[in-house]
């Protein structure tokens, strides 16, 4: 199990096995700076219509304004700061640029697209002496790439991922287990675990496998997606509370800390994400994801899932470290799981999964709509007390937005599979709200208070994720043809950069 043929079929079937890169060629050729790709996928592999409705024009609209300011006073750099006019710099790879090139292409603004496709392919440095971190830098960076030569078609993006790739193996390849480390030097190939714990969290490591076996099927070099595999395969292996996973996985031993919280909120979330878009992509042959994933929604259905006293409200909860004690609480990240639940139930997983997408659909919503400035906190506490407590309340520590994108891909999720033409209106109310409270100068701010529309306390930072995912999401949301982006030839990761299905 986990094994990877040699052979892959997308377009047309691999003729010559001798093309497959072996491991000093490809290194060889990278230091001459003269990557061989063998591409399976036709070029302009999709044109997308030019005509844009009234809505997703005001998307285009704000996606200009945030692209101008970024262009104008942050160019190359990861992040824009869109009061002061700064940058910050996570990895120094200029995030937002790649993270935004599928959104331009689908946008159809093909100038900035040049643009960006130009800083590509003559700045982007990945030799840079940093440390990075697996997860992050695989689902914006070389998801980002791949997703723009699976759409546009310029081998130029997929020479980049490899380049990438080769760099990010030795979190893999050192470990003494199947568990990848979490950090990386891109130049001197150092990997190790982070500087703050011996752990790598569990989502991280296990999101990681579409874009992996993608590089894998686009460059026909297996080793990309062997390595990813066989994480998901050794997770498999590992004894579950019900399908249900504790966030923390060492990289030493291979196994899950049982202190650690189990949630499916950060470090927890798209390990359950990725096990049905893994078998999806994989077109629906690994049948061991799918079982897992199944298990899984049982068990957040069985300890997680609780409804408020008041109204009855569904949402999912967290199972603290050690006790297993229940909280609560719930992530605004929690808020992707509809969307999944949905898609899952699209490609044949039982109705008792869209019934629990729409239920929890209604509870994320409501964590925008009970709010004065109708934008959602990162953290929700819910109320298991009846009497005179509101059903929901927000801690003041956890009272910032960070312009994230999960609710709006779940919107986008549930309109394209059910057609109704509500989940468009909420993110309607969204995307107003956005502009109404964090558009500024020079782009779109998190802000450290949604309870007070007076007094929002702007953080001047825009991350790559609003222009990547916020506002991509949005403009597919309102399009009057809902397979823009066709769930039925494509998965789209956890960074919303969409990726071909494959036949096996």
């Amino acid at each position: 199990p986990g094994s990877v043929p040699q052979k892959y079929e997308h377009n047309h079937r691999l003729e010559d096995e001798n093309e497959v890169l072996d491991d000093k060629k490809s290194r060889k050729k990278q230091i001459e700076g003269d990557v061989k790709i063998t591409k399976l996928t036709e070029k302009a592999y999709h044109i997308f219509p030019e005509k844009k409705n009234e809505r997703q024009m005001a998307v285009v609209n704000a996606f200009n304004h945030a692209w101008n300011g970024y262009k104008q006073f942050a160019w190359g750099h990861d992040h824009l700061k869109p009061i002061s006019g700064g940058h910050h710099d996570w990895f120094g790879l200029g995030l937002t640029i790649i993270d935004s090139l599928d959104t331009l292409y689908i946008m159809g603004l093909k100038k900035e697209f040049d643009d960006a496709k130009e800083w590509v392919i003559s700045r982007l440095n990945l030799n840079e002496f940093n440390d990075v971190n697996l997860f992050e830098v695989t689902i914006r960076v070389l998801g980002g790439l791949l997703s723009a030569y699976h759409l546009a078609g310029d081998d130029h993006f997929l020479e980049k991922a490899l380049d990438l790739g080769e760099r990010l193996l030795p979190c893999f390849t050192r470990s003494p287990s199947a568990i990848p480390y979490s950090d990386v030097n891109l130049a001197s190939h150092l990997a190790h675990s982070p500087r703050w714990g011996p752990d790598s969290s569990t989502s991280e490591v296990t999101t990681l496998q579409l874009e992996f076996r993608d590089l894998s099927r686009a460059t026909l070099d297996p080793r990309f997606e062997d390595a990813a595999a066989k994480v998901s395969w050794h997770v498999h292996t590992l004894p579950k509370t019900d399908g249900l996973v504790p966030i923390f996985i060492n990289p030493k031993t291979g196994q899950f800390q049982n202190y650690a919280d189990i949630k499916l909120g950060a470090r927890g979330d798209s390990y359950y994400e990725y096990l049905v878009k893994q078998w999806i992509q994989t077109g629906k042959t690994k049948q061991y994801l799918r079982d897992d994933y199944i298990e899984a929604v049982l068990g957040i259905e069985k300890h997680l899932a609780k409804r408020t006293a008041n109204k009855k409200l569904l949402f999912i909860g967290e199972l603290k470290g050690g006790t297993r004690d229940f909280v609560p609480k719930m992530d605004h990240l929690v808020c992707y799981l509809p969307g999944t639940l949905a898609l899952g139930y699209h490609h044949g997983l039982p109705l008792s999964h869209m019934q629990l997408a729409e239920q929890l659909m209604e509870t994320c919503y409501q964590t925008y709509a009970e709010r004065p400035t109708f934008l959602a906190p990162e953290i929700t506490y819910f109320s298991l007390q009846s009497g005179g407590m509101s059903d929901m309340y927000v801690k003041s520590n956890d009272a910032h937005n960070l312009l994230r994108p999960e609710f709006v891909e779940s919107l986008w999720y549930m309109y394209q599979i059910t057609g109704n033409t509500t989940y468009q209106d909420w993110g309607w109310s969204i995307f107003q709200a956005f502009e109404k409270h964090t558009k500024v100068r020079l782009g779109y701010t998190s802000i450290g208070n949604v309870n007070n529309p007076n007094d929002t306390k702007p953080r001047d930072m825009m991350e790559s994720f609003f222009l990547g995912e916020t506002l991509k999401y949005l403009y597919l949301l309102f399009a009057d043809d809902r397979e823009l982006i066709d769930i039925d030839k494509y998965i789209v990761n956890t960074e919303a950069h969409p990726l071909p299905i494959y036949s096996s």
